[in-house]
């Protein structure tokens, strides 16, 4: 009996480990944990394999091959040395995650309290082709040194996990870590009764349990990083289940194999095969039903999971912020999917390739709706593919990930479209208040000024008070002349018929005709080039406007000596007027205000210039562009484009 626990025993052991292999390297997520964890697999899957491979050899050969006894002891040896390190060096990283370790040093310390043990373990090791070795009891070969380091490696990995009982909150999570202290605990006992005192059940069926006893810790774990997604190595259920199909079929037919040996005496073993081989078609039906359920609630539980996902995604679209909405998304799927990366490129009315520059385990799915292209969603995994529901719940999301980013976009278009209303209610108030300020006081202002200039012809005034009068009048212009360009501000230009236009060459040498004798007068170079026939445009009072202002505000920005260059040209199908100078520039922090209403440098600036320009190419429809510095880290220039206008003649 004893020997038939063991050959299911090790077999169970070797197929429990080469799972969790194929799991964590099918997942392959970049953590010191996974490759603790996959090591300690391998050392496990190394002990069991060699005493399978001894076990089989005892039963088939009255005495077996040295070649093949050697190679046993081999893999059962080493995987012995390096389990009680690597277990401990898994509990380690696990702790690291937890945040249970703080700093590389504490980590460093604990691994070389792990693996130093293994190098005197190494010293006192005996030859391993040595005859006396004992398959049953195989610590025993190792020392007491190995056997002290064993026990202390296992009590202190069951003192580990009541610290991370009591730093979860997770019921399952502590259900788990509960459970495993006290197995470990059990495990540390074991040793000390098989190795440190005479075991009360003789020592045969005490290293039989003792070999055994990793086997239920796995088979639980495969039980709650199923079903609670511990350890976070990810629900890959297609590859598990794909495993676990496959690891039963390798079981079932070692059973026939088996059988046919213990039945040969009553049958052939190919009648024993056959037999066991049609027995399964009595379980065709309800192993397909149970498929059936179970790929049903795989497909449901992705569906749920998409709409998990897409609650949050839908209240972050409600912001209008189409920029935040797309760095949510990449950062909601990624952690709720547990995904190595994910990437969206939102591209509307594009062609995407879906295959364009994706590695090997990168995907991507189009985000696409009623034929309308939105972009694609790239993600890449930890592991070598992506799991079936995994799959499945991307390609869910995209087809619900178009309604969030048309809600983003239409919240983010009203919310636009109620700043312009705002603006449009603050710029009519403005009007409002600009008319009755010029006719409560550019009348009476009028009337200053008319007799003012009166006075200053009457021959009979003082002349000390001649040059205080002129000054005065001097003032009285300045202020009338605000108050007209706040008129001017506060009202839309008059673009006449839709039809006529302005030629683009006479009204830019006409403005800059006028201007030049201000140009002259600060000691600056108003430069004019003008381009052959140039074309028709908005209206001459709105350009007129444009002109004027961007010239003055040029004026204003360079100092004596300066250079002030005025172009128009057709350029691309537009007419295009460039203004520049070559003055300090404007400073990176005032380029975003420069154009606001109101906002000035200067001292006697009312700051409307600027926004007078921009108002009359919107209204336009034109464009306006600014660049600073313009050459040689200096100056400024302002370009206009304006759509043309068709000749009437």
């Amino acid at each position: 009996m004893l020997l038939y626990v063991r050959l299911i025993g090790y077999t169970a052991g070797t197929l429990l480990m080469l799972f969790w292999m194929v799991v964590i390297l099918g997942y392959r997520r970049q953590r010191n944990f996974e490759r603790a964890f996959f090591f300690l697999c391998v050392a496990l899957f190394s002990f069991y394999s060699g005493s399978l491979l001894a076990l089989n050899a005892q039963i088939y050969y009255a005495q077996p091959p040295v070649f093949l006894e050697t190679f046993s002891q081999m893999l059962l040896v080493l995987g012995l040395w390096t389990m009680p390190g690597l277990v401990l060096h898994l509990h380690v990283e696990y702790a690291k995650e937890r945040g249970l370790i703080s700093g590389n040093m504490a980590r460093f310390a604990w691994l070389a309290g792990a693996y130093l043990p293994l190098a005197f373990v190494l010293l006192t090791r005996r030859v391993v082709s040595d005859a006396a070795f004992d398959y049953l009891t195989p610590i025993s070969t190792f020392g007491l040194l190995y056997k002290i380091w064993l026990l202390s490696v296992l009590v202190v990995c069951a003192w580990w996990q009541r610290r991370f009982f009591k730093a979860t909150s997770v019921a399952a999570q502590q259900q788990f870590h509960q459970w495993a202290a006290v197995w470990l605990a059990l495990g540390a006992l074991l040793v000390f009764d098989l190795h440190l005192r005479a075991g009360a059940m003789g020592a045969p069926a005490l290293g039989a349990i003792l070999a055994l006893h990793p086997i239920p810790a796995f088979g639980v774990l495969v039980y709650y990083v199923e079903k609670h997604n511990f350890l976070q190595i990810g629900r890959q259920r297609n590859l598990v289940y794909a495993v676990v199909v496959t690891f039963l079929a390798l079981l079932y037919l070692s059973v026939i194999r088996r059988a046919g040996v213990w039945l040969e005496p009553l049958l052939p073993p190919e009648a024993t095969a056959a037999i066991l081989v049609f027995v399964l078609v009595a379980f065709f039906e309800p192993l397909q039903r149970f498929v059936n359920q179970l790929l049903r609630a795989t497909a449901q539980d992705a569906i749920d999971r998409a709409h998990r996902i897409m609650g949050p995604i839908q209240q972050v679209a409600r912001t209008g912020d189409p920029a935040r909405l797309q760095g949510f998304i990449e950062t909601w799927v990624r952690e709720q999917l547990e995904l190595a990366d994910v990437g969206l490129t939102l591209a509307e009315a594009a062609v995407l390739n879906n295959e364009d520059g994706l590695a090997g385990s990168e995907s991507a799915f189009p985000v696409r709706q009623a034929g309308r292209s939105f972009g694609r969603l790239r993600v890449k995994t930890h592991g070598a593919m992506l799991s079936g529901e995994t799959r499945a719940a991307l390609e869910f999301l995209c087809d619900q990930l178009p309604a969030a980013i048309d809600l983003c976009h239409a919240v983010e278009e009203k919310g636009r479209l109620e700043r312009e209303l705002a603006e449009r209610e603050r710029l009519a108030g403005l009007g409002q208040m600009a008319a009755s300020i010029s006719h409560n006081l550019k009348n009476p202002l009028g009337s200053i000024k008319t007799i003012l200039q009166v006075q200053l012809e009457n021959p009979e005034m003082p002349e000390s008070l001649k040059s205080e009068t002129e000054m005065v009048l001097a003032e009285v212009s300045r202020l009338s002349n605000k108050l007209s360009q706040l008129l001017h501000f506060s009202r839309p230009t008059v673009l006449g018929d839709t039809t006529a236009g302005a030629n683009m060459a006479d009204v830019t040498l006409e403005v800059t005709e006028v201007l030049r004798h201000e140009a002259e007068r600060k000691g600056m170079r108003l430069e004019t080039s003008v381009n052959g026939n140039l074309p028709l445009v908005a209206g001459r009072e709105a350009v007129n406007d444009i002109l004027s202002n961007l010239i003055l505000n040029a004026l204003e920005a360079c100092t004596a000596g300066g250079r002030v260059s005025v172009s128009a040209r057709q350029q691309n199908g537009r007419a295009l007027i460039c203004v520049e100078d070559d003055g300090s520039g404007i400073a990176p922090a005032l380029r975003e205000k420069v154009l606001q209403p109101f906002f000035t440098t200067k001292t006697q600036g009312t700051g409307l210039g600027l926004a007078i320009v921009e108002r009359r190419v919107a209204e336009a429809g034109g464009r306006l562009e600014m660049e600073s510095p313009a050459a040689n880290g200096r100056g400024t220039r302002f370009s206009v484009w304006l759509p043309l206008r068709e000749d009437p003649k």
